[in-house]
């Protein structure tokens, strides 16, 4: 790439086409496709209901401003939004956690906001400030003040929940962070800690939301009750878009002027969203949840005992394969590459998997199947 800014580092194949769950590259080579474009198209890359939906907008309008009220927006909404709660769209998961902290500081009248360390919510200033991940903040401060850090799955940090914060955010399972999964006692308490301090409990669902953990909402595998829910990723499946969702008791926080957006419930991303969502039933949860359960019982058999694997978590189908030192994991992400299999990486040597929530169960299996042939070769050559 000569003309763009180099804040990738790149695979080395250009995907031009997809269909149902696999991508094409520019050399016509097909892949099984185990990221789902970072947990995005849960959907696939061929999927009727959602093209339809799109192309019939296409016909209409692709944009008026939010000055102008928006049927499509409110269907949504009402579709996407928890009992009591009312949305806000955007384009993306960073401008829902941007949305999110605003509102917590303006709805409370406090700064303080307590995140957690080796959580991740975005880029940009106000999300990257609430990210625990020092290498993503380096060179980039001062960031924004009165963000503090606790140690996640750590009842200690209970004590950092005092009635002068005004948000506790965090993730039921650090995705980028290394698919680390909140332990249910502790996710339990903070939310218990949060309600009893009249402090807003914000939980990002951008990554483990619509589908992914085979509930519509990873918290709900949880029985929390979160004041603020964001989401992002799966919710347009390929077309940008976002969502802050908060307790209609917040409304009167986020009246006109205090937030806003250009292309935010663009009318083409919802259509997107709009058709996501009527596919969400109950019915497709439960085969997420199915399909869940035939892949980890594979793995435990074959890949966790394997020398080079020090554990394996998730749920529904966000999937972390934790590798010990003894080898890299972007090596076997290059390995599974070559073999026609993509893959992703997360912190701490974590080989991450998102395949789209509509694969076969066959498929999901033979990709699992493909892993412990790469990850057993490895570990015999290790062992020798």
């Amino acid at each position: 790439m000569k003309h763009i800014f180099p804040t990738y580092a790149q695979y080395p194949m250009e995907i031009v086409s997809g269909h149902d769950w696999h991508l094409v590259d520019s050399d016509q080579k097909t892949y099984l496709d185990f990221t789902s474009g970072i947990g995005v198209c849960s959907f696939g890359y061929s999927n009727d209901w959602i093209e339809q939906s799109v192309l019939n907008q296409l016909g209409k309008i692709w944009h008026t401003s939010n000055l102008y009220p928006s049927q499509l927006q409110d269907d949504v909404a009402k579709q996407l939004c928890p009992e009591g709660m009312l949305a806000f769209f955007c384009n993306s998961g960073t401008e829902a956690n941007e949305a999110a902290f605003k509102l917590a500081r303006k709805a409370t009248g406090k700064g303080h906001i307590l995140a957690f360390n080796n959580g991740f919510h975005g880029r940009t200033y106000g999300s990257m400030s609430l990210t625990g991940n020092p290498d993503i903040q380096a060179g980039f401060q001062p960031l924004v003040p009165d963000v503090s850090f606790a140690d996640y799955n750590d009842f200690k940090a209970l004590d950092a929940i005092t009635d002068d914060l005004a948000a506790v955010i965090l993730e039921v399972i650090q995705g980028e962070g290394g698919v680390v999964s909140g332990d249910p006692k502790w996710l339990q308490a903070v939310d218990q800690r949060c309600h009893e301090k009249g402090v807003l409990l914000i939980i990002d669902e951008v990554q483990t939301g619509i589908g992914r953990t085979g509930m519509k909402f990873a918290y709900q595998n949880f029985d929390l009750e979160p004041d603020i829910i964001t989401c992002a990723k799966a919710l347009g499946n390929g077309l940008p878009i976002g969502a802050m969702l908060g307790k209609k008791a917040l409304a009167a926080a986020f009246g006109p002027g205090a937030h806003g957006t250009t292309f935010g419930g663009n009318k083409i991303a919802l259509s997107s969203a709009k058709a996501v969502l009527e596919q969400l039933t109950p019915e497709f949860l439960d085969q997420v949840q199915q399909k869940s359960k035939a892949v980890f019982d594979v793995i435990e058999k074959k890949i966790a005992p394997l020398s080079v694997v020090d554990g394996v978590s998730g749920m529904g189908l966000i999937i972390g394969i934790h590798l010990n030192p003894a080898i890299q994991v972007e090596n076997v992400i290059a390995e599974l590459q070559s073999q026609g299999l993509l893959t992703l990486s997360a912190k701490h040597n974590t080989l991450r998997l998102l395949p789209p929530l509509v694969m076969s169960k066959a498929d999901l299996l033979a990709g699992i199947d493909k892993i412990y042939e790469v990850l057993a070769m490895v570990s015999s050559t290790v062992e020798s």
